[in-house]
């Protein structure tokens, strides 16, 4: 037996106050994604991530690195060993996040091609 899960109705929201559009903004902003893609397979260094991220900057990684801390999605820890530096991993709920990219990933798979009289409109 399936039962449905509650959903609030929805009522009419300027897409700043909803907290749904909020998360796709953020996720959807270039290299957010990206990198909580790269620290999935497992913690990573500024540099490193540089290297796995070709076209961005070091400025900009920083602002995306303070973002997804700043959201809770990564975590930062200084290394204490040579070279000293910091190293960025997943928190548990950067991991959950990731586990629903997956999930988008595989979507466009599951519906059929677009028919070619639709793409010419």
């Amino acid at each position: 037996m399936t039962t449905e899960i509650e959903r609030e109705a929805p009522t009419p929201r300027r897409p700043e106050i909803c907290p749904l559009e909020d998360w796709l903004a953020f996720l959807g902003h270039r290299w957010n994604a990206l990198v909580l893609w790269q620290l999935s397979i497992g913690a990573k260094r500024h540099g490193e991530l540089m290297a796995h991220l070709p076209g961005v900057t070091a400025k900009v990684l920083s602002e995306r690195l303070d973002g997804l801390q700043r959201r809770g999605l990564v975590e930062r820890d200084a290394v204490a060993a040579f070279p000293r530096g910091v190293l960025y991993a997943l928190t548990d709920g950067g991991r959950r996040v990731v586990a629903l990219l997956d999930q988008f990933e595989t979507l466009p798979s599951s519906f059929a091609a677009p028919r070619q009289d639709a793409a010419a409109a």
